[in-house]
């Protein structure tokens, strides 16, 4: 120990004070470099790849493209196919069958449990991103679609979460959670752990997550601990409801039709780089009509409009939590990321015929609509297929990630292969969480995700030897650039592969071709398959949204 009192006249006092104080203020910026970054991962609920301004869209997404543009964009990130299958695979960083959402959620499951890869709910021999941050010392919140278990305890907060408010259940009304009903139930919303009908007048969904991220994010601003938010919007699923202002911005812009706007679109994702310029653009859905001959052209582009309007809502959204982060002073060292749980939604047809109503406009509280395969078709631009199916177009999902204290190649464009699972282990990863062998007396799945941190610093990591996906029977095995997929939706169920390196848009079939590699990779996939006790005929029994 130095004795400063007996040197109280000695002429080097000075220096060596300001030495003391050089020492101590290294050892907290040190102690600061290390903090804990506060976490912000945000989910889209059916949007398509090509949906967002960074990636090619006509949609205005300036916050969204600011983020992108001041940090990474991801463009072979893959989710599982599906709401419940991707937000299990999300928070708990194992396979949809391992934590108990091979398919979706069932209700009643207390009456009729059935443990297993299709129970419905969470299972329990998983552990949540919030339940494993609690135990590194967060504040875990979240704001918006649950939709991974509807009975206690299976809700948020009973999965960690300090606090909630959203909707429990899927796919709602967006002015009047009342209005919507499944199998004759009304919506699941809850405030806390507690049901909760918010109030009609003034109501918009979108909105209403926004403000509670920002009031939580305003609760906690002088909170020592780190904040985890997880904010899962329902834009832009079904049905479609926007603002009138905000679908007054795109009245008029998609009168061109769907055949144009694809190719727009595809030009620009190739001017940006998110494509190369020798991938082939998909040819149109057979199902659908070229624009020229399709019918109702009119309501058509309104619709298309309508669901513009609630991705821009989105957008606005994002923009009040990323000004909120920066008045609290907390944006340099939050770690944001977002995504989109499957991709565009072809539900209900070529025109999108809706559920009940069909003479009312779009956009409107009492209208029930979807876009319909036409749109969604420009959604998913270049790849084929949709939401449901394990094609590219239903599992390639966009993805950003900013950290401006630890990025530093803005507005990188990364063609590292990411997989739903690796969140939780990057969140792991960059917090400093421990994954538990064990949770509440149950043993825990290991994680199947691996870590993106050493990537969002430029360094390369070690992958994945495969990837799997199988939801309602469609099916697919990846290894680096080779993928063999099956689909039973609309398809014979037959194998196919596909070179992903110079055909993404999966346009040829190369089976016949190249026997070893499939051979290879359905070997794989069996394997895969018994370990996730798979049953592929499982489907009409469960809440299909």
């Amino acid at each position: 120990m130095i004795k400063l009192k007996s040197m109280k006249n000695s002429k080097f006092l000075p220096g060596l004070l300001s030495l003391i104080l050089m020492i101590l203020l290294n050892a907290c910026g040190e102690k600061q470099s290390n903090k804990q970054p506060n976490i912000i991962l945000i989910m889209a609920d059916d949007m398509g790849y090509s949906d967002l301004g960074c990636y090619g869209s006509e949609i205005q997404t300036p916050n969204l493209d600011a983020l992108a543009i001041e940090g990474l964009r991801f463009t072979h990130f893959y989710n599982a196919a599906r709401c419940c299958p991707s937000r299990a695979s999300l928070l708990t960083g194992v396979y949809p069958h391992q934590a108990g959402m091979g398919a979706m959620i069932r209700r009643n499951v207390k009456d009729d449990p059935r443990p297993g890869s299709y129970q419905g709910y969470l299972s329990y021999n998983t552990v949540t991103i919030a339940e494993v941050l609690k135990e590194a010392g967060y504040y875990c919140s979240m704001s918006g679609k649950w939709h991974v278990g509807e009975e206690h305890p299976n809700w948020p907060m009973d999965r960690g979460f300090d606090n909630y408010y959203g909707l429990i259940s899927g796919a709602s009304n967006y002015f009047d959670i009342t209005r919507t009903k499944s199998e004759g139930v009304h919506r699941l919303f809850a405030k806390g752990n507690e049901e909760y009908r918010p109030p009609k007048e003034g109501f918009y969904i979108t909105d209403a997550i926004t403000q509670h991220a920002i009031q939580t994010l305003e609760k906690t601003k002088n909170e020592k601990k780190p904040v985890f938010m997880y904010v899962a919007y329902t834009a832009p699923h079904w049905p479609l409801h926007a603002l009138p202002e905000d679908i007054v911005k795109y009245k008029e812009r998609y009168n061109v039709g769907w055949d144009k706007l694809r190719n727009e679109r595809y030009a620009r994702m190739q001017k940006m780089g998110l494509i190369d310029s020798s991938m082939d653009l998909s040819p149109r859905d057979p199902k659908i009509p070229s624009w020229e001959d399709a019918e109702n052209k009119e309501l058509m582009a309104l619709k298309m409009a309508v669901y513009a309007a609630q991705i821009d809502r989105l957008d606005q959204g994002i923009g009040k939590i990323i000004q909120k982060l920066k008045e609290n002073g907390k944006y340099e060292n939050t770690l944001i990321m977002f995504l989109s749980d499957n991709g565009g939604c072809a539900e209900t047809g070529v025109y999108g015929t809706n559920f009940w109503k069909n003479d009312i406009e779009p956009g409107t509280v009492d209208a029930y609509q979807s876009y319909g395969r036409g749109w969604a078709n420009v959604s998913n631009t270049p790849f084929r297929y949709y939401k449901q199916w394990v094609h590219e177009g239903g599992i390639s999902t966009p993805f950003i990630v900013n950290w401006p204290k630890v990025i530093k190649e803005k507005g990188g464009i990364l063609t590292d292969q990411g997989f739903i699972t690796d969140i939780m282990a990057t969140i792991l990863d960059v917090s400093g969480a421990t994954y538990p062998q064990s949770y509440k007396g149950n043993n825990i799945i290991p994680l199947q995700g691996i870590s993106l941190a050493p990537v969002l610093k430029g360094k390369k990591r070690e992958g994945h030897n495969y990837l799997f996906w199988e939801h309602m029977g469609n099916m697919a095995v990846m290894k680096e650039n080779w993928k063999l997929v099956s689909q039973r939706k609309e398809g014979d169920g037959e194998w196919a592969l596909y070179n992903l390196e110079n055909d993404r848009a999966e346009l040829f079939d190369l089976s016949q071709e190249k026997p070893e590699i499939a051979k290879e990779l359905l070997t794989a996939y069996k394997d895969w398959a018994i370990k996730m006790q798979l049953n592929k005929e499982v489907k009409d029994e469960f809440i299909l949204e």
